[in-house]
């Protein structure tokens, strides 16, 4: 039996091999200062969503250090069975706070927190609108959950109107899956049209702000606003925020909360300290968009729209050669292949951070444009 299963794997590897999509585990020590020591080399990093660089804050890891110290390395358990820590507990009110919501609910990850909310609030009978450029765990979390999926295409409104139109009227719930900022292609959702359309039809909305949080203009809240800690806050875990009768509900019906060991104490209380450096210092969050703009302003590429960059090249080979051209000239920007993005549509991902120098920005925008004077 394991001769049979060798022989599939080995295939199936064979073939992501021929089409340059095979992924490999990189050894790779993060640093502060956007830093990356590779091969017994220093690299500037590109490829990290630490957009604040609060990751090796001193405050950040101290906060960590001291929960480590009080609470322990794990949660033990469900939080429902050992009890809500008081870091979690803490996290929770001022991620509210900070939304405008009544209540929050940690999870073990943001790709956990996706797959347990929908199929909490929806399921045969109702109906899931997403976005084609959702990210893989809000596929996830809609297919879960036995409604209907419908995608329309990215930021599509009129498309969007179309599919409430011809189905609303026949599912007993409704609920639209986006994201505030699109983490492979770095532009915004229209919020504010798809919350109209949203109460128009009475369907629900659910913002992925997983790459907004922090450090691009908020507008308008959607009901239920999920993200998280491991971006901007530079620690590790997901959450969503609602209304308390919401945060109720999914206490109790969230399989991926319900069923999974709590969040590690020390990753609570990064995240906390973190976002308290977010509201206290604008300056610093307003850092990486101005880094992104001033990158696209370089190389001729459109207005960054948010701290995410992508330079399109087409082809998996051609996306992963120029990668490695940037990595032998000292700058780590990985590939991003299908199936993340679509087929002809490889590209490096540059993600800008407040840790990021000016010097290192312009440095890379010089590389990119001797090496892909084309992507211009």
């Amino acid at each position: 039996m394991s001769d049979s299963l060798d022989a599939f794997a080995a295939e199936k590897l064979a073939g992501l091999d021929a089409a340059s999509l095979r992924r490999r585990l990189v050894p790779t020590a993060r640093g502060p200062a956007a830093g990356a020591e590779r091969a017994g080399r220093t690299l500037v990093s590109f490829s990290c969503n630490d957009y604040l660089g609060l990751s090796h804050d001193p405050r950040v890891i101290a906060a960590a250090a001291e929960a480590l110290a009080r609470y322990g390395a794990g949660a033990g358990a469900s939080r429902l069975v050992t009890g809500n820590s008081p870091p979690l507990a803490a996290l929770e009110e001022r991620l509210a706070r900070h939304k405008g919501k009544e209540a929050a609910l940690v999870f073990g990850s943001g790709y956990l927190a996706n797959l347990g909310i929908a199929p909490a609030l929806v399921g045969p009978g109702d109906l899931i609108l997403i976005d084609e450029l959702g990210h893989s765990c809000l596929f996830a979390g809609a297919r879960m959950s036995g409604a209907r999926v419908e995608v329309f295409p990215h930021n599509a409104l009129e498309a969007l109107e179309a599919l409430l139109r011809a189905h609303r009227g026949s599912v007993r719930r409704a609920l639209i899956l986006t994201e505030r900022i699109f983490s492979m292609d770095g532009d915004r959702a229209p919020l504010p049209e798809i919350l109209t359309l949203a109460q128009d039809y009475d369907a629900w909305t659910l913002v992925d702000d997983a790459h907004g949080l922090g450090v691009v203009e908020p507008g308008p809240r959607a009901p239920l606003e999920m993200g998280t800690l491991s971006k901007t806050l530079g620690s590790y875990g997901g959450y969503l925020c609602a209304s308390r009768a919401v945060i109720d509900l999914l206490t109790s019906r969230a399989r991926s909360l319900v069923y999974t060991t709590g969040l590690p104490p020390a990753s609570a209380a990064a995240a906390l300290a973190a976002l308290a450096i977010v509201e206290s210092e604008p300056e610093r969050a307003a850092r990486p968009l101005a880094l992104a703009r001033r990158f696209t302003a370089q190389l001729g590429l459109a207005e960054a729209e948010s701290p995410v960059v992508p330079v399109l090249v087409g082809e998996a080979e051609a996306a992963l050669a120029l990668s490695a051209a940037l990595e032998k000239r000292g700058f780590l920007v990985v590939a991003i292949r299908p199936p993340t993005v679509a087929p002809g549509t490889a590209r490096l991902r540059v993600a800008f951070s407040a840790a990021h120098s000016e010097e290192q920005v312009d440095a890379l925008a010089d590389a990119l444009a001797t090496l892909a004077p084309d992507r211009r």
